[in-house]
């Protein structure tokens, strides 16, 4: 996904004169090459400069290619709302590497090596370096605090929730008095929005009065649904995620719908699987996305369906599942909806790279400094 806050062409930048071993011009910038000869070489380049617009179009008129700038912004993607949190003023710097032929003529789009973002009213920039792990078959972008900048395998489905209830043992919620306010959230409390008290089943459910709550009987041969006793814990086997009434629900990952349909205490249901072994399921919908149904392909962050009440609930969530070969799994820890963290000596080689990388670009503003 590309993402940008609108098209700018005014734009403040200055090149930096970036020096190594040996030097070669093109387009009026000077920059490190690495190679000699009649083989393609590759140059080092930084530039830095003030958003004015949007990152995208600033970066671009400092000269920054238009594949290295598309890298540069789904890194920052992983930690920021490119569309939302950065405003001109706000001021960055790229270094990146690319190859050219002997005639100064680029034959690849670039790549970023490591880059700053500073955000006006933030203490620290957004730093991202290139690092290759010594247990690592290639290098990729990193965060300064060790994170890896890439998209974890699955995503939790919805933009904003607060968690009501967990993974694991617990007591049925509608044994519990109803939700009224969750004591954590925005100021206010969370607006749930309108939608059905409890009406809302899917269609060949119906509700009558259980010992616990409510108990849900399909119309046609389908298994029942009751109630556990009173105060009888059963494990969770996702975690609730409650959001206003209709918000949008997004797939977690790549993957093929297996399953959308009413199914009885989980309502308007979705389950989806994905590689290695994975499947998310999502229950409690108001209605499900236009597309969606068996077999249909689903991408990270498609839209499936909207929050609701159906099925056996105490108010308008998704609850959400994570299995692994089957057996569910804490979707609030599983490894696959986290991002790689460098820990011990990898963090340290990253923070040796990072220290190096800034005492260069000192250098080398300074070197530009004395030339002016």
């Amino acid at each position: 996904m590309f993402l940008s806050r609108g098209i700018s062409s005014a734009f403040a930048a200055i090149v930096l004169v970036m020096i190594a071993s040996g030097t070669a011009t093109a387009q009026g910038v000077t920059a490190s090459a690495d190679a000699a000869g009649d083989l393609p070489f590759k140059r080092s380049l930084g530039v830095k400069g003030i958003v004015s617009g949007s990152l995208e179009e600033s970066a671009r008129a400092a000269g920054v290619p238009v594949m290295t700038v598309a890298e540069l912004l789904l890194a920052l993607a992983e930690a920021i709302d490119i569309d939302r949190d950065i405003h001109d003023g706000d001021r960055f710097y790229v270094r990146y590497e690319r190859t050219f032929s002997l005639d100064n003529t680029p034959v690849d789009g670039g790549r970023v090596l490591w880059a700053e973002l500073q955000l006006a009213g933030k203490k620290s920039a957004i730093a991202l370096h290139r690092f290759r792990p010594p247990s690592a078959s290639r290098d990729s972008l990193w965060f300064a605090d060790g994170q890896a900048a890439i998209t974890p395998t699955l995503r939790l489905p919805l933009s904003g929730f607060v968690l009501s209830s967990g993974f694991g043992l617990r007591v049925d919620p509608l044994d519990q008095p109803p939700l009224v306010a969750l004591g954590i959230g925005p100021p206010g409390g969370l607006l749930l929005g309108k939608g059905p008290a409890r009406a809302a089943l899917p269609p060949g459910l119906v509700s009558r009065p259980g010992g616990g709550g409510l108990s849900f009987t399909t119309a046609t041969p389908s298994p029942t649904f009751t109630p556990a006793a009173r105060g009888v814990m059963a494990l969770h086997e996702g975690v609730d995620l409650v959001a206003p009434y209709g918000a949008p629900i997004f797939a977690a990952g790549d993957g093929i719908v297996k399953g959308a349909e009413p199914k009885g205490r989980y309502g308007n249901w979705i389950e989806i699987e994905h590689p290695g072994d994975l499947a998310t399921v999502y229950g409690h919908l108001s209605s499900f996305a236009p597309g969606i149904g068996v077999g249909s392909p689903v991408s990270q962050g498609e839209l499936i369906g909207h929050i609701g009440l159906t099925g056996r609930t105490t108010g308008p969530h998704v609850h959400f599942e994570v299995r692994f070969k089957g057996r569910p799994v804490n979707p609030m820890v599983y490894s696959a909806l986290k991002r790689p963290q460098l820990r011990g000596s990898d963090l340290d080689r990253l923070r040796r790279l990072i220290a190096h990388n800034l005492a260069e670009r000192e250098r080398e503003t300074g070197a530009a400094s004395a030339r002016l």
